[in-house]
């Protein structure tokens, strides 16, 4: 092995990077992102010394002092390459069985956990086993680079996808195992691993080339040289197609002027046909040698309901396959695929149409049209290419399956001669009177009924019988075949004609009624479920409706998944009864939420699982996941279906992070609402409070100090004025532990009946120092009915009503308490003389801490609020308004006590 010289070609990516991998330095940084970097090793055929050629690379990596380790390299028992991988870390692999038979595995998560620099992993084409997390390795090289671990791994030329067809033409041999062109025209690096041919067949005859069992023959007719000449020649193209696009990038980030050509962009027609996939390669590989983007498009026209479930998968197929392939998949509604293909690619700037080759018979084309016809029609200035639809594979020597028989509704076609007959019975007393061109009309009525009711194919049915029947009883000679006149030839011909355009017509009205009653259904389910999670309140409630409505819509099970916090992994936050939790469903959860994408049945990753599950996106993040439970009976989801579950998926979606935000912002309010009751509170305090402790320590320490000074009439004022603060902070503090009680809700409420008389006794009987050379009035007719309140507290609450009126009111104007009944509320009002209310603040002056400029500075802001708080917890109601005259008035509103509460 080591006397074989080898030739390479290292390729840069064309994109602006940092240090390359390979200085000499032996640094190694990855991409700006945080990706790892992707250093492909391609060949051409097998043999050809790639994985050499990775390893020694590797063994100057960890030379340089970088952390190197095994993912999964195959030596195949050669020495020289055992050699290599003698001082390298394997990461052990992971064991699984096939059919009894152990089957070794690389283990991603082994490799995530241990988070080398560099791994190398060999066959990038290879498919996994089942039960695997993704069914393909280059998925699991793509997940490696997405946690920022770079990796070395092999391929050759014709397992790129878009080669698959070129590759069986050329050589007959069926490529199994390929990967998307995508991988290689975004990898890093890429060195070119090239062999003579003359050395690499000496090599094939040797033995020193690998391949499986019993398949020597094919690999025979693989190594052929010209076959390997023509391998030879696509690998140095992609080689040399690379080199040409760094060019190009360097030469458009450094300004440099060139003959750019106008940009070209093409479109392929995916029809259900099997041929699809491989014009979809064409398309792909003419994309790149125009340099063009592509875009792959698919028209569901009011036939496309009629299609077999396995014709729906495989446009599904092509279309995903499209997407692999670099392209735009696209699918489109309307009732004409040329006219459609036409005008979405006159809006999207394509510039060549790419179609297949009809394989109908001519006669067909000439009965239902051309596609490729009508295009040219309506394609105006766009190129239009057409690809042979002839296979390129040999056909296969298998046992070809029993075609599947239709089974016919032989009950529509009895119903359809029913419906002839009936025409008949309606025209047959008429025959002596009406002419028999005018007795046709029954007949196509018929015809009308059957393509309506029935379907196309009966009222075809339906349309012949006519003939003949018309015939038989209505044109003489009657009850024969036979024609007497041959002018009613014509009315026969116009007849079935009439009868056929009919049927067709009315077939496709019904076809289009169905499609719109399909698309109807799933719009409803859509506006009922978003109807719904939008009455949610919180997320837990949005996720009950959420899964109960994808179980009824559905039919299936369902589960939703959501994190706890931001770096929590999700949990199932609600779930249908029936839903069950499989074993791994927190390995796939965690995935479909790391990785945005769908996994479990149905789709390429972690396919053991029994669930679909679908990740919750928006706004360019997965805030959750949802998972539809299916079983091994059940049929492939349909591309409508997965546009469905999809849509349902983006709709939770929403709804949960609008629930979180509301939440996000209700903390918010909340936190703000605290700092500002904080500020008010720190503001009292270092006002409200300092002040009467400020007098009272005065008034103490002058009598502490200076008694043998002072009279006894100064003495007597120094311990009033000591005495009168103490009571004014012990009301500050009292009115600050009340709110904490309002908020808190620890407020108890205990209601008896009492005559407002009493309440308001009660009330003054608070207040004589404050009330001292005050006048107040008390207006309370005698009829008043009593309420049913807790005294104490609605006796602090007039307290402070009172209290607020003699802030304001002129000392020689009385204050008034009137009390009068309305229905089942009584209604007693402070009123006073004072400035008045200012505008707009009648509603601010029951806050916390309010204290307007036109009522002054003095006292917290909480007495007015603490009076609304007692008020509303006896379910009345408080408010303020300017008096006629001047002033303000007061008022809250009192339950009445009822009569058998009274007794």
């Amino acid at each position: 092995m080591r006397g074989t010289s080898w030739i390479t070609i290292k390729i840069s990516v064309s994109t602006v990077k940092g240090p390359d991998p390979e200085s000499a330095n032996g640094k190694q940084e990855t991409t700006a992102n945080g990706r790892g970097k992707l250093k492909i090793f391609l060949g051409y055929a097998e043999g050809v010394g790639k994985t050499y050629a990775m390893l020694d690379a590797a063994q100057l990596r960890r030379s340089a002092g970088i952390d190197v380790v095994v993912g999964f390299v195959d030596t195949h028992g050669r020495a020289e390459m055992d050699d290599l991988l003698a001082d390298l870390e394997f990461i052990p692999l992971r064991q699984s069985s096939r059919q009894g038979v152990p089957v070794y595995e690389m283990d991603t998560d082994t490799i995530l956990a241990r988070r080398p620099r560099i791994v190398l992993i060999d066959d990038l084409a290879h498919t996994n086993a089942p039960g695997s997390r993704h069914t393909r390795r280059y998925q699991d090289v793509l997940e490696l680079i997405d946690h920022g671990i770079d990796v070395y791994t092999t391929v050759n030329v014709q397992q790129l996808e878009s080669l698959k067809d070129v590759i069986m033409r050329i050589t007959g041999t069926p490529i199994k195992e390929t990967v998307p062109d995508h991988i290689l025209e975004e990898a890093d690096d890429v060195l070119l691993v090239d062999l003579p041919i003359d050395e690499l067949i000496l090599r094939f005859e040797l033995g020193k080339v690998s391949f499986p069992p019993g398949e020597e023959e094919t690999w025979r007719k693989l190594f052929r040289p010209g076959n390997l000449n023509a391998l030879r020649e696509m690998a140095l193209r992609r080689v040399a197609e690379r080199v040409d696009a760094e060019m190009r990038a360097y030469m458009q980030q450094h300004a440099i002027l060139g003959p750019w050509p106008a940009a070209e962009r093409l479109l392929v027609c995916v029809s259900p046909s099997p041929l699809s996939e491989r014009l979809v390669r064409s398309t792909r590989r003419l994309s790149r040698w125009l340099d063009a983007e592509w875009i792959a498009v698919y028209v569901e026209t009011p036939g496309h309901s009629r299609l077999s479930e396995a014709e729906q998968d495989r446009v599904t197929r092509t279309l995903r396959l499209a997407a692999d392939l670099g392209a735009e998949a696209v699918r489109l509604n309307g009732r004409s695929v040329a006219e459609t293909v036409v005008n979405y690619a006159i809006s999207r700037n394509v510039t060549k149409i790419v179609v297949g080759k009809p394989l109908r018979q001519r006669w067909q084309e000439l009965l239902r049209g051309s596609i490729v016809d009508q295009i040219l029609e309506e394609s105006q200035d766009l190129d239009l290419y057409v690809i042979s639809g002839k296979s390129d594979a040999p056909p296969p020597q298998v046992k070809r399956p029993t075609a599947v028989r239709r089974t016919v509704d032989w009950r529509a076609y009895l119903l359809s001669a029913a419906l002839v007959g009936l025409a008949t019975l309606l025209g047959l007393p008429l025959r002596p009177y009406i002419a028999p061109a005018n007795l046709v009309m029954p007949y196509l009525l018929a015809v009308i009924g059957a393509a309506i009711w029935l379907g196309p194919y009966p009222a075809i049915a339906a349309s012949f019988l006519s003939v003949i029947v018309f015939d038989v009883v209505f044109v003489p000679p009657y009850n024969t075949l036979a024609i007497a006149d041959a002018q009613y030839l014509l009315t026969f011909a116009g007849l079935l004609v009439v009868g056929l355009v009919i049927s067709a017509l009315a077939a496709r009205a019904r076809e289009q009624e169905m499609a719109a009653r399909s698309r109807e259904t799933q719009t409803f389910a859509l506006y009922e479920l978003s109807q719904k999670l939008t009455a949610g309140a919180d997320v837990p409630e949005i996720a009950e409706t959420a899964v109960y409505h994808v179980q009824t819509t559905t039919g299936r099970a369902a589960g939703l998944f959501l994190p706890l916090a931001d770096t929590e992994p999700p949990q199932l936050q609600a779930a249908t009864p029936d839903f069950q939790l499989e074993e791994d469903a927190e390995t796939v959860v965690d995935w479909v939420y790391r990785h945005g994408q769908p996994a479990g049945h149905y789709t390429d990753t972690l396919t053991s699982a029994i669930g679909y599950y679908l990740p919750l996106r928006t706004s360019g993040r997965t805030i959750g996941v949802l998972s539809i439970e299916y079983t091994a009976e059940d049929t492939s989801l349909t591309a409508d279906q997965r546009r469905f579950l999809a849509s349902f998926a983006s709709q939770i979606a929403l709804a949960v992070e609008r629930a979180q935000l509301a939440k996000t912002a209700r903390q918010a309010r909340l936190l703000e609402e605290t700092e500002k009751l904080q500020t008010a509170l720190l503001n009292s305090i270092s006002h409200d409070l300092r002040t009467p402790l400020a007098s009272i320590t005065g008034a103490l320490s002058s009598l502490l100090e200076d008694a043998a000074l002072l009279s006894e009439a100064a003495r007597e004022e120094l311990v009033r004025t000591a005495w009168e603060e103490a009571i004014r902070l012990n009301r500050l503090v009292g009115n600050l532990l009340d709110m904490t009680r309002l908020q808190s809700g620890a407020m108890k409420v205990v209601c008896q009946p009492y005559d407002v008389e009493e309440l308001v006794g009660a009330t003054l009987a608070q207040m004589p120092r404050r009330l001292q050379g005050r006048s107040v009035h008390s207006i309370i007719p005698r009829d008043l009915p009593p309420v049913t309140i807790d005294l104490a507290l609605v006796v602090q609450a007039l307290v402070n009503l009172l209290d607020n009126a003699l802030k304001f009111a002129p000392e020689d104007q009385p204050i008034e308490i009137e009390a009068h009944q309305e229905g089942e509320w009584v209604i007693v009002s402070v009123k006073d003389r004072g400035p008045g209310l200012p505008e707009g603040d009648s509603e601010l002056l029951f806050s916390k801490f309010f204290r307007g400029p036109s009522i002054g500075v003095g006292g917290t802001g909480l007495g007015l609020s603490i009076a609304r708080g007692i008020v509303e917890a006896h379910h009345g109601r408080i408010w303020a308004e300017n008096r006629s005259g001047g002033g303000a008035v007061f008022s809250m509103s009192l339950p009445v006590t009822a009569m058998n509460e009274e007794l």
